[in-house]
């Protein structure tokens, strides 16, 4: 029964990262029309450091290397945590545990707003704690949001 319940999650999380980039994104990875091409998305490399944030509530953070920091406005300096990186062919997930609870984070490329600024970020975040589910936006310094950052 466990099997079951987890199958359709683990489904959408791996769809989610065999998605073709859209093109002109920058992307790497997959392309368009091209199912034979396995590599790897390389839209955000591990050598990168990827910025990302959310509204209602508000969180945002960072993740270089396998460190992932984490935070609220009731933690403005964040938690840091060991996580785990995958990529797969149409997007990036770190995996891990935040206080207890497992922390899933997808990043797909794909113009997002953030509802609260006229920024556009070049990646769409899906977040899950435990079993809620947030959704972002992220950026690097590479592919950083528009308008520029000052």
């Amino acid at each position: 029964m466990r099997i079951t319940v987890f199958l359709p999650i683990a489904a959408a999380l791996l769809a989610s990262c065999n998605a073709s980039p859209q093109p002109g994104a920058g992307a790497g990875g997959a392309l368009p029309g091209n199912a034979d091409d396995n590599r790897p998305f390389d839209g955000i490399t591990a050598e990168e450091t990827f910025r990302f944030t959310g509204t209602e509530p508000f969180w945002g953070g960072s993740v270089a290397g396998k460190s992932l920091t984490y935070s609220t406005p009731e933690n403005i300096d964040g938690i840091s945590f060991p996580v785990e990186r995958f990529a797969g062919r149409g997007g990036v997930s770190w995996s891990g545990v935040l206080e207890g609870k497992a922390f899933r984070m997808t990043a797909t490329p794909g113009d997002c707003s953030d509802g609260m600024s006229d920024r556009t970020y070049p990646f769409t975040v899906t977040l899950m704690i435990g079993e809620e589910q947030r959704r972002g936006c992220g950026w690097t310094q590479r592919q950083p949001y528009s308008p520029d950052q000052v």
